[in-house]
């Protein structure tokens, strides 16, 4: 297979358009808003509770302590418990609300995100490192957590106090109103400021995150560790993650540092502003002005408090909504990711598949940038039931060929059609009951052997299972573990061997029955003894049924119904076996040169 680029770029963004729409992220929440009205109408309820208390207050200082009207006095105190009783009350039931709402639009972008890459084409994950990912999915939606669970109903909230409080401080006195709101709006720019510091750092901080989730994917996987201990890496490993893992603090250490002094200011001078408002009254009162009660200073300075609480949780918000912004727009890159491979509008399905397989002009190219196409204009057909073997040196398309008739990979030019039809026009769920794929990258799950096999069809007995094992001649070794078809298979499937691993792979694609097998160098692991039990079973699978060999070993490959020799992703000769020893060309270069690499092997007659 040809080279592919070196790392996934996110699509280019037109000028001028926002790195991540406010729009788009308040849809996350369209599905919920019949809950987030009530979160409002508790926030709005909270709200006006809380700016009655200072009133309340005001009357116990001004007229029930005064006048010394005990039953009043009674009646405002309980009024101030009940507030704070139904303050809390109101808190509690819109958090519960709002929390729940949050996760589940969590829960949808995880999902969204997942579902999205499932249907990106292989080349993708071929470009893309599995920590960056991971990263994405678990570190990106996870810092996001504050954002969609709290975020927002504390901007709601925070903001529905801050105009209730201004209205009843305006109520009060207007003058001391406009001395405590007198900054107010350079704060609001020092908090602008701030947020456009800390999202630049946080992109910054969730591509490094991302950078150390693939170094510790692929350094402490079961491979990754095998290769570091065998080449002696180890320290050298450590010492790279040791790297990453400082940049990681550096960042993080300025993401939480940038703006904290200006924020801070703005702390000091709110906690001074009551001092201002006491010192304003004093000075009124001095200069002949209207006298201010106690109880409306004091119940003013309580609303100011009041103010403050939530002005500085604003801003505060704003700074996060910021900082949340840079991690919408890494999740939104991946759901913005263009989907190469897609279902028709209006799909062709089969109910009987025959298996009859065309490549009709085909040409493939891994990148339109690509000198030299991977495959050009392959004509081959395959009539249902039969085999076909495609061999060639390496690189010279064999696996990329046999890609595209899943359709892991679509066609750059012609067509590979299934029963006539072509397979871009067939739905997914056609194409995976026709066609079975058994690959030289054998994957087994960190799961059970039964439960590895059930993966092909969910709803197999024990008796299917059974069969299938055997066929693929691996029963008797499953029965002699511990625990049979119960023993776990360890990560990637290392407790076994490579030639059982992809005998068990062989059977996870027995169980499936499919009318169309591509084996893809499905025995090139197996020693002599072991591929021969396994290519009966193959054989015997094989029967009545389109086979496709990608074949290294060409003494797997003589009895099928016709050959094709790929050379520079063309077809450079095609037939049986024994036509093409007749021709003495590339197929029977190939197998001299197979019986010189393994001379223990029966040397093949050399044509002519």
């Amino acid at each position: 297979m040809h080279p592919e680029p070196d790392s996934w770029t996110p699509p280019p963004k037109e000028a001028g358009e926002p790195p991540a729409d406010v729009r788009r992220i308040l849809r996350l929440f369209r599905p919920y808003r019949g809950r987030l009205a009530v979160v409002v109408l508790l926030v709005a309820a909270a709200s006006l509770v809380s700016v009655a208390s200072p009133f309340l207050l005001r009357e116990i200082l001004d007229t029930a302590i005064p006048e010394g009207r005990t039953g009043l006095l009674s009646l405002l105190a309980l009024g101030m418990v009940l507030t704070a009783v139904m303050n809390s009350v109101f808190g509690v039931l819109q958090t519960l609300i709002s929390t729940t709402v949050g996760q589940r639009v969590m829960h949808d972008l995880r999902t969204a995100v997942y579902a999205r890459l499932q249907r990106m084409p292989l080349a993708f994950f071929t470009r893309t490192r599995t920590g960056e990912v991971q990263s994405r999915i678990a570190n990106d939606i996870g810092g996001m957590q504050a954002t969609v669970t709290s975020t927002a109903t504390s901007l709601v909230s925070n903001l529905t106090a801050v105009v209730a409080t201004v209205v009843a401080m305006l109520a009060l006195d207007w003058r001391l109103t406009a001395v405590s709101l007198l900054l107010l709006p350079v704060f609001v720019a020092i908090s602008r400021r701030v947020g456009r510091e800390r999202k630049k750092i946080t992109t910054q901080r969730q591509k490094q995150m991302a950078a150390m989730a693939a170094t510790v994917t692929e350094s402490l996987s079961v491979s990754g560790i095998l290769l570091g201990r065998t080449m002696g890496r180890a320290d050298s490993l450590t010492a790279s993650f040791a790297a990453e893992s400082d940049r990681l603090v550096d960042l993080e250490v300025r993401s939480s540092m940038a703006g904290r002094w200006r924020m801070a200011t703005i702390g000091i001078v709110m906690a001074a502003m009551p001092a201002v408002v006491y010192w304003a009254a004093g000075l009124a009162l001095r200069t002949g002005g209207p006298a201010i009660s106690l109880g409306t200073l004091v119940a003013f300075v309580s609303l100011q408090q009041g103010l403050f609480r939530p002005a500085v949780s604003l801003l505060s918000t704003g700074v996060q909504m910021q900082t949340s912004l840079a991690l919408f727009q890494r999740i939104f890159e991946y759901l913005d990711l263009p989907v190469e491979i897609s279902e028709r509008e209006r799909p062709v399905r089969l109910d009987k598949i025959l298996g009859e397989v065309r490549f009709e002009g085909v040409g493939f190219a891994y990148d339109a940038a690509q000198p030299r196409a991977t495959l050009d204009g392959i004509d081959i057909a395959v009539p249902a039931g039969a085999s076909l073997a495609v061999v060639g040196p390496t690189g010279s398309g064999k696996t990329t060929l046999s890609y595209l008739v899943p359709r892991l990979y679509d066609v750059t030019s012609g067509r590979v059609t299934l029963d006539g039809v072509d397979v871009r026009d067939l739905d997914f769920d056609t194409l995976a009951r026709a066609v079975g794929v058994v690959s030289q990258e054998t994957y087994l799950f960190h799961a059970s052997v039964a439960e590895n096999l059930r993966f092909a069809k969910p709803d197999a007995s024990d008796e299917e299972i059974v069969a299938a094992a055997r066929a693929a001649q691996i029963h008797d070794h499953i029965m002699s573990l511990p625990d049979g078809y119960d023993t776990l298979v360890g990560e990637r499937g290392y407790r076994f061997s490579g030639g059982e691993k992809q005998r068990l792979a062989i059977a996870r694609t027995i169980l499936r029955d499919p009318p169309v097998l591509i084996l893809d160098e499905a025995t090139s692991a197996l020693d002599t003894r072991t591929e021969h039990a396994v290519q009966q079973a193959v054989d015997a699978l094989s029967a009545g049924r389109t086979t496709i060999t990608i074949a290294h070993r060409l003494s797997t490959v003589r009895d099928a119904d016709q050959i094709a020799v790929l050379d520079g992703g063309r077809v450079a000769e095609r037939g049986s076996h024994h036509e093409l020893l007749e021709r003495n060309g590339r197929y029977a270069s190939l197998l001299r040169r197979d019986a010189r690499v393994a001379p223990a092997a029966p040397l093949l007659p050399e044509a002519g």
